[in-house]
């Protein structure tokens, strides 16, 4: 393949897009035959019966959805093929690994803050069980309750003395809290946030086109732009569903490793 071709890709970059592509399409064909990869690669959070060691690196090759996976890609296409021309293969492959380890261990880190919460509440419900801690823990755990969960909240709160209301409950919080314990993460984007970084760190006065609104923007302000709406978000809790603060890990271990590789080596590249 001609190395100048528009559509080339160094090798790093091609493997790992060909690994995650392929093991995408293998997660689909052995669900028929009753085997979850997410369940078994997927990184689960280490206080779940699912979590393995390995986990930390395997979720970086597994994806959810066809559009987690184009974006994702794509972006490797298009900001990985550049920093591993300039890098070389091994120095590519080297920032993609500590970055996708630095952005599952915040997001591991994160996760342990918040379900510590969450333990603490589901226990101190269970130790005085009301319809006014169960309401509250509703709104603070669970963004879109189920009709029966609203249910059970409005017809406890009508019959404060039934037993049967208060032991639906307690079952209630301690499911929310093993489901949330062993909800899996998947996904290179803590790596591709990471090179989004290494790209804006290496050409930040390089022009960008957005697509929504399509106007040019220089890279440096599009990686600092990216990085404080995942700030909020990881924040606010907008879009729980998605691990922001792993992406924020990526681009904060990028980071420390450039700084690193500028202060201790001659030729940066």
């Amino acid at each position: 393949m001609n190395q100048s071709s528009p559509f080339s890709m160094p090798p790093v970059v091609k493997n790992l897009i060909l690994i995650n592509v392929v093991m995408w399409l293998a997660k689909y064909a052995l669900l028929n035959l009753g085997i979850d990869l997410t369940e078994i690669f997927g990184l689960h959070y280490p206080g779940s019966a699912h979590f393995r060691p390995y986990q930390f690196v395997t979720h970086l090759f597994m994806h959810g959805d066809f559009m987690h996976l184009l974006f994702n890609m794509f972006a490797l296409y298009m900001f990985g093929k550049v920093l591993e021309m300039v890098w070389g293969p091994r120095r590519f492959m080297v920032y993609f690994f500590v970055t996708g380890l630095g952005a599952a261990a915040l997001h591991s880190l994160v996760t342990y803050i918040e379900l510590s919460s969450l333990q603490r509440s589901v226990a101190a419900f269970v130790n005085t069980p009301s319809p006014e801690l169960l309401a509250s823990f509703v709104k603070a755990h669970l963004a879109h309750p189920a009709n029966w969960v609203m249910d059970l909240v409005n017809n406890w709160g009508d019959n404060p003395a039934n037993a049967g209301y208060s032991q639906q409950s307690v079952e209630l919080v301690q499911r929310v809290l093993l489901e949330k314990i062993d909800i899996p993460t998947v996904g290179a984007s803590g790596a591709i946030f990471g090179i989004l970084l290494g790209f804006g760190y290496l050409f930040p006065n390089t022009e960008l086109m957005l697509l929504f609104p399509p106007v040019p923007i220089k890279a440096k302000y599009f990686v600092m732009g990216y990085g404080a709406i995942e700030l909020y978000m990881g924040l606010s809790g907008t879009q729980s569903n998605v691990a922001h603060f792993a992406h924020l890990g990526g681009m904060l271990f990028g980071f420390i490793l450039l700084r690193y590789w500028s202060k201790s080596t001659k030729n940066f590249y």
